[in-house]
């Protein structure tokens, strides 16, 4: 991890600090949801939604992690009612937290998708390990770009890990489109139709935060919005993805009771 700049406004300290206090709240809050709804669904699905609230709970215990590490990292005060200054300690900002939370949650993001889908059998597996795989290698070729001041290094790693990226975005976009228009009922096709580009955009948003190094901005301000885009970026992609993972099931446990109701 690169040593933290130095010369933080409080403005650009604040906005972090809330920024990951945001993603505790937003993925502690979502856990409780997802696991508390699990009666409310068939066993199909129990699974899927199981998964996504572990996917919320690694990202939580991570988001805590990095929040303590950020507070530890500076020291605010205030002298005779003036503005606040913020200085840095000399303890590390350990920001390394991000991409052991997205080894661990973002294969499970696009396994909680597939299982959800209901797809033919013997495809969510050969579909899970696949996917799984690529964004796995993607997160661990972005690793030593994000570490690296050198601009040619940030830029090579990032190539390379835009590979498997693409890799697994297209196979979100075109791939499981003939798997959504056959779910059961048009709002589950058009709800698995959300999640499905709710993570593409979602995930597009990572490539751009990893170059706000690379195209200019450097210092306080550069890590603040690294730090604020990742934020919301995990936010959209694991706490309200995971929202329309609940609905789908939600829905296609509806249905299917609904058929199960119906006079033979």
């Amino acid at each position: 991890m690169a040593p933290l700049p130095d010369g933080f406004s409080y403005a650009e300290w604040n906005a972090t600090y809330n920024a990951l206090s945001f993603g505790i709240a937003a993925m502690g809050s979502a856990t409780i949801f997802f696991w508390l709804q699990l009666p409310n669904v068939t066993k199909n699905y129990r699974t899927a939604l199981t998964i996504t609230g572990i996917v919320t709970l690694i990202a939580t215990y991570h988001y805590i992690r990095i929040f303590n590490s950020w507070s530890e990292a500076f020291t605010v005060s205030s002298k005779d009612g003036g503005d606040y200054t913020v200085q840095l300690t000399g303890s590390p900002f350990n920001d390394g937290y991000r991409y052991v939370d997205w080894l661990l949650t973002v294969p499970l993001l696009l396994i909680e998708l597939i299982l959800v889908m209901k797809l033919p059998q013997a495809e969510p597996v050969s579909l899970s390990w696949k996917l799984g795989l690529a964004s796995a290698l993607m997160v661990a070729l972005g690793y030593p770009g994000e570490i690296q001041e050198d601009l040619s290094v940030r830029w090579f790693w990032w190539c390379l890990s835009m590979i498997p990226f693409c890799y697994v975005v297209f196979t979100l976009a075109v791939g499981l489109a003939e798997a959504t228009s056959k779910q059961p009922s048009p709002a589950a096709a058009s709800l698995a139709s959300a999640a499905r580009y709710l993570t593409v955009l979602s995930w597009c948003t990572y490539p751009f935060v990893y170059m706000v190094k690379s195209v200019g901005l450097s210092g306080p301000a550069a890590t603040m919005y690294e730090q604020v885009g990742y934020s919301l970026a995990d936010v959209l992609a694991k706490a309200v993805f995971g929202v329309l993972i609940w609905a789908i099931a939600s829905e296609k446990s509806a249905v299917e009771e609904s058929g199960k109701l119906l006079p033979a």
